[in-house]
């Protein structure tokens, strides 16, 4: 017969037994940074590992330059459309989900391109490729932001920037001796073996940042209502635009090594570390510095002493090449100090603008992505190829993207100090 009631089924004799605990170890601090560091290699490898191979790939495909050169753009454009979709992507099903699923997506771009037999399939792998690779460099921002604040987050954030600063450095040296005793397709296999180890890593100790309660719906009225309210907002522009303008300061020589070094400078494919080594020295040094002085400063003042460090090498840069011809090493010297300073800069103007919508970081990470890798794209695809024949007009584009950084700065200082001056009008 069975019970009329709950009340009248006896107890369970048996005493219930918790779940078993995760294998899962997740990481420490400096596991995390290193973690997230790797994920944000992925851009720079893809872009900078194969610049040396361009001769080759041209080549082998039977391409023309300028053909191989717009893979490069190819990848900068996808990059920059799908970086506004990652943080989107992670508010809504978790951070930890969207690099799984970017790496898978990676690694099979990334055999694709090792297996391209024409330069359009070339492009089509490469797009592939963009579409995943900005996922570690959105989500894990946002990752710094769910577990840490203000000072905190800034020390990270540089511990971060001083660990990735070894992509820019290792990956062209890396390509250059590849292509030398290889193949140019054995570089794209050698990327499809970090992702797959990054992927292992990331799926045993990479922990989930965003709980389920705190995640946004995934909708296109709620997403263009997000980002109405972000890419409406003059601040946001002002703050991320000083962090993209001065990139593209720097770009705009990475993306025309391939034609100024072997015909400005007359380096061969193994020796681009001429340019590459002082750049990640420099970056490596200023996140440095801003990690040693996170917290004991305003951020505004961070910014002053960056720009101040930005601006200098910049202008001796140009007033060298007007008197002197390009020669090693004057002409790469001043790209210590110019990525010193936007090193330095950097922190402070990406938290300033993810702050300015606490509720939603992810999709404002993707945002300001999107803005650096979209002038990324534009520099590769339009400034460099122009200013390329000449040292002096990179070094004039280089000053010229940096000063207009520093006049975005000033209007934004000057705007927000007119809405407090509102706001107590008000009151």
């Amino acid at each position: 017969m069975l019970p009329d009631t709950a009340a009248d089924i006896p107890p369970d004799p048996v005493p219930p037994v918790a779940p078993p605990k995760g294998h899962m170890r997740p990481l420490g601090r400096n596991g995390l940074a290193v973690v997230l560091a790797a994920l944000s290699m992925l851009g720079p490898f893809c872009i900078d590992a194969y610049l040396p191979a361009f001769p080759n790939i041209q080549a082998s495909l039977g391409a023309s330059a300028i053909e191989v050169q717009q893979s490069l753009t190819a990848y900068m454009l996808a990059f920059a459309a799908m970086v506004l979709w990652h943080g989107a992507l992670s508010d809504a099903f978790g951070r930890r989900n969207v690099i799984l699923v970017s790496l898978v997506l990676f690694a099979i771009g990334t055999v694709g391109c090792a297996a391209a037999h024409s330069v359009h399939y070339l492009w089509f792998f490469r797009v592939l490729q963009g579409i995943s690779a900005g996922a570690g460099v959105v989500v894990g921002r946002a990752i710094i932001r769910d577990l840490y604040h203000d000072a905190e987050a800034a020390r990270l954030l540089s511990l971060v920037t001083m660990i990735f600063a070894i992509a820019p450095a290792v990956a062209p040296i890396m390509g250059g001796f590849i292509v030398k005793y290889t193949d140019w397709r054995a570089i794209f296999l050698t990327l499809f073996a970090f992702a797959i180890g990054l992927f292992i890593v990331c799926w045993r100790r990479l922990p989930e940042t965003l709980p389920v309660e705190k995640r946004q719906p995934f909708n296109p009225r709620f997403l263009a209502r997000n980002y109405r309210e972000i890419l409406g907002s003059p601040l946001f522009h002002l703050k991320s635009g000083i962090v993209a303008l001065n990139f593209a300061g720097l770009f705009v020589y990475i993306t025309a090594a391939p034609v100024m070094l072997p015909n400005q400078l007359h380096l061969g494919p193994d020796q681009f570390g001429w340019l590459f080594i002082p750049s990640v020295a420099g970056i490596f040094t200023g996140a440095l510095a801003a990690n040693r002085i996170a917290g004991r400063m305003t951020f505004s003042r961070q910014i002053g002493i960056g720009f101040c460090f930005l601006l200098t090498p910049a202008g001796c840069n140009v007033l060298y090449h007007l008197f002197m011809p390009p020669s090693v090493p004057w002409s790469v010297v001043p790209m210590f100090f110019y990525t010193f300073g936007m090193s330095v800069v950097a922190p402070a103007a990406t938290l300033l603008a993810l702050d300015l919508f606490p509720h939603i970081r992810g999709t404002v990470a993707s945002c300001q992505s999107f803005e650096t890798t979209l002038m990324g794209a534009i520099v590769a695809g339009v400034v460099a190829p122009a200013l390329a024949d000449s040292v002096l007009w990179l070094a004039a584009g280089q000053l010229l993207f940096t000063s207009s950084a520093l006049m975005l700065w000033l209007v934004a200082r000057g705007y927000r100090q007119r809405m407090a001056l509102d706001a107590a009008k008000q009151q």
